[in-house]
């Protein structure tokens, strides 16, 4: 076993056949413990983000991800480094655009299912892209109609935007990836989210607090309009952070965000690498506190060893001793595969590491309820 995610053992857990809808440009697979099983969430395409003109010009702007749903793999055992991934099932978006879906648990309402991701207010929209919440049954059936379908967020604030504060139209206006998170010491559940675009230096996490009783009621949830919780820092030369998600120590005593970003913002997508710091909740009014993004590098998470190497900390599945981290890889061909990874200790955590390409990237971690406090969602790797 490698002892740093650079040089970490790396398996494909599933690659779709040739001619499905689920073929091409494989994006943002999140790894979820759900009722005793393994379950990986990810986007996919019909098409290398090529739609046919006859559908093309029913979009309002170009929509080269019209087509993109969102799909479900089912482990076979509740080990998730061992176990095989199978097509579960396409989760219903209402025959709409769809990216970065994740699940969202609601513990007060008895362990209520959701799915949020990032929707169009119609099929040809394009822009802009919304946090919308659908109610499910299970981890792989939405239950709940498309005039049930809540948008949650709306890309309103100038941050938002792309570039920032942009007033002529609403392309590139953007919320996606979002990422469910629970202080674990006052119970409150929020979305952290990414926002603007997702190439660009100004990208950046946003928050919203369930401050209602009913995650399908907008008015139940309160964006954080102040700005961006966690933001470029041109200081240190980190850009574009973004598609985050959380994890905790080994030891659990501390709270850990890995996200992607980037530093020569200018080349966008294929020089974003992954990243993880730690960060802590306000004493008074329970909410996340984020660092500052820096480079590094930082001490390991406690508890976890003092072995030689660099990289990410590792997140322990409740059934296996392997740390795992899934990810997307992208082929010359433009379809592509999903990935695991698996990795020990380092001496010390590094902000960059050397998987090539991310376009971003899935973490897995169990929370004390069972289920995944959050992954990080898909890394893309152009050979």
């Amino acid at each position: 076993m490698a002892r740093d995610w650079n040089n970490a053992e790396v398996k494909p857990v599933f690659t779709p056949p040739k001619n499905t809808s689920y073929s091409y440009d494989l994006w943002a697979p999140e790894l979820h413990f759900l009722d005793g099983a393994w379950y990986i969430i990810f986007t996919a395409d019909v098409d290398a983000d090529t739609p046919s003109p006859e559908q093309d010009m029913y979009c309002d702007f170009s929509c080269p991800a019209v087509n993109h749903r969102m799909f479900v793999l089912a482990s076979s055992t509740d080990d998730p480094w061992t176990s095989n991934y199978n097509m579960r099932a396409e989760l219903d978006t209402y025959n709409q655009f769809a990216i970065d879906g994740t699940y969202f648990v609601h513990p007060a309402t008895g362990g209520h299912l959701y799915h949020v991701y990032s929707c169009w207010e119609g099929s040809y929209t394009s822009w802009p892209s919304m946090l919308c919440i659908s109610r499910m049954s299970d981890p792989w059936t939405v239950s709940s109609p498309l005039s049930s379908r809540a948008v949650i967020s709306r890309p309103d604030q100038p941050w938002e935007k792309t570039p920032y504060n942009r007033t002529i139209n609403q392309r590139l206006s953007s919320n996606e990836g979002p990422q469910q998170l629970i202080n674990p010491a006052t119970g409150q559940m929020f979305i952290i989210y990414s926002a603007a675009r997702s190439d660009n230096r100004n990208y950046c996490l946003g928050m919203l607090e369930l401050t209602g009783t009913n995650p399908m009621d907008p008015a139940s949830w309160t964006k954080h309009t102040a700005g961006c919780v966690f933001a470029q820092n041109p200081a240190e030369g980190v850009y574009g952070v973004g598609h985050a998600s959380f994890t905790t120590s080994p030891d659990g005593s501390e709270n850990w965000i890995v996200y992607h970003g980037m530093h020569d913002y200018m080349e966008g997508w294929t020089v974003r690498t992954i990243r993880t710091q730690k960060f802590s909740f306000d004493e008074h009014d329970g909410t996340p506190v984020f660092p500052a993004p820096g480079i590094g590098p930082y001490a390991v998470p406690a508890g976890q060893g003092q072995a030689q190497g660099q990289g990410s900390p590792t997140a322990q599945s409740p059934r296996s001793s392997n740390p795992a981290l899934v990810y997307s890889e992208l082929s010359s061909r433009v379809s592509g595969s999903t990935c695991i990874t698996a990795a020990a200790s380092s001496s010390c955590s590094s902000i960059d590491t050397s998987l090539p390409s991310l376009h971003s990237v899935g973490w897995e971690t169990a929370s004390p309820l069972g289920w995944p406090t959050a992954t990080i969602n898909a890394t893309s790797t152009s050979y």
